[in-house]
């Protein structure tokens, strides 16, 4: 075999040479005959034979037995069978080390304790780690089954139909009920899946403990504050107290109140989370119940002087809860005056977007910075927890907002640019609007 120095026009060369020899030889013996022509042709087709015999036994090489050791050939033939047994060994030592990556890395993922799961294009479970086994009972005999037939559970079956996988979903476990876990699915290749579940049963069961503890604490709060309320009052409404004393009462009636307000936010925000997926569906009258709500927002506003503007461009109601959906757009409203210097411009409208019908509040306040938006509907996160403390806000009101939403199959969005205002838009969808 020739070395990777030897160029394709020596190898030319070399046939060439082959073959002005053969000529040579079979046309003297030609010339001694009598018949030089005739045994030139003889001579090329001699070579042409030894070309056609090379190319059949590169063939037999390369179609029968490419593991073995190649053929000696000349020629052309040899620098062609080099160059293929150079990609040859190339391809086997890419194959070997794809292998080896494909094996680490399954090992990797057979040491996970997440579930991972792959899933073709048609839906067919086609590969597992052993967690997955643990944690969602596959077996053996599952491979190539259809995962919407395997996992029949209404979220996860929403879920996966939806395709927008940008959130996670809590399941029940339907090995064991009282375990629960969390399951993500991300899409790859020619519209693959990868699913990805873990166990938060230990997690699942901390905010139960949590919830159980904040309602408690919250149904027992209410009837000491409603006596220290009462007591306050009483002894406020007295014409000869003593004003030194006076201006503690009133410091000490202002943090009640604040504690009551916390207290109904948290008992409101408990219910919302521990009620149905879906709320009530009575006809709300939009236009009348932003009116009244906007009236209040105006006496809210006397201490603020902002300019307050509703604008209803929509006539259509909601099927919902008016309750609920009262609470919302209030905390809203009261969170732009409360955040917004004095005098300043506060837009309430309720306009169609499409196919969708929108409630915002857009301020030109303060604004918030881009890093505190997603954690904005948080139980007490604060932008600013001393301005908060100032206002009388209790950092429960865009939790309370975010679940209303929930309730009613809509979503909150919020934009905000610092000192240059906020938007808090409410979006409902076309299957919770009336015309």
């Amino acid at each position: 075999m020739s070395n990777s120095t030897t160029s394709l026009l020596d190898f030319v060369y070399q046939d060439l040479l082959r073959l002005i020899g053969l000529v040579l030889i079979f046309f003297c013996i030609g010339w001694v005959v009598g018949m030089p022509w005739l045994a030139v042709l003889l001579a090329l087709f001699l070579f042409l034979l030894l070309q056609w015999y090379s190319l059949y036994r590169l063939y037999r090489w390369m179609q029968h037995t490419p593991d073995q050791e190649p053929p000696e050939l000349g020629g052309v033939w040899s620098a062609l069978l080099y160059n293929i047994t150079r990609i040859q060994i190339s391809e086997h030592r890419s194959r070997k080390n794809l292998l080896g990556v494909i094996s680490r890395a399954q090992t990797s993922v057979a040491a996970l304790e997440e579930a991972v799961v792959l899933i073709d294009a048609s839906s067919l479970i086609e590969w597992w780690n052993p967690a997955a086994e643990k944690i969602l009972g596959l077996k053996s005999g599952d491979q190539g089954r259809n995962i919407l037939n395997f996992c029949r559970a209404p979220e996860f079956v929403s879920y996966y139909q939806q395709g927008n996988y940008s959130q996670e979903i809590k399941l029940k476990s339907w090995i064991n009920e009282e375990r629960y876990f969390q399951c993500k699915l991300t899409r790859f290749g020619q519209n693959d899946r990868l699913l990805v579940a873990y166990d938060v049963t230990r997690l699942h069961n901390l905010e139960l403990m949590r919830k159980d503890f904040v309602d408690n604490v919250s149904h027992e709060l209410r009837t000491p504050l409603t006596v220290l309320s009462g007591y306050l009052e009483t002894y406020m409404d007295q014409d000869d107290l003593n004003p030194r004393w006076r201006r503690g009462f009133e410091q000490m009636r202002q943090q009640t109140t604040r504690m009551t307000n916390i207290v109904k936010d948290l008992l409101l925000l408990s219910r919302l989370e521990n009620s149905s997926a879906q709320t009530e569906r009575k006809v709300i009258d939009m236009p009348y119940l932003l009116n009244k709500i906007f009236d209040d927002a105006q006496a809210y506003n006397a201490e603020f002087k902002h300019e307050l503007n509703l604008e209803i461009e929509s006539f259509r109601s909601i099927l919902g809860a008016e309750q609920e959906l009262t609470s919302a757009f209030t905390n809203l409203i009261t969170n732009a005056i409360k955040y917004t210097p004095k005098g300043g411009i506060i837009r309430v409208r309720w306009f169609d977007d499409g196919d969708d019908c929108c409630f915002s509040v857009t301020d030109n306040g303060i604004g918030i910075e881009s890093h505190h938006i997603n954690r904005l509907t948080e139980r007490f996160y604060r932008v600013d927890s001393d301005r908060s403390r100032d206002t009388g806000g209790t950092g429960l009101g865009l939790a309370i907002v975010k679940h209303v939403m929930l309730q009613h199959e809509g979503r909150l969005e919020i934009s905000s640019k610092r000192e240059q205002g906020s938007t808090f838009l409410c979006r409902f969808p076309k299957e919770r609007l009336v015309e």
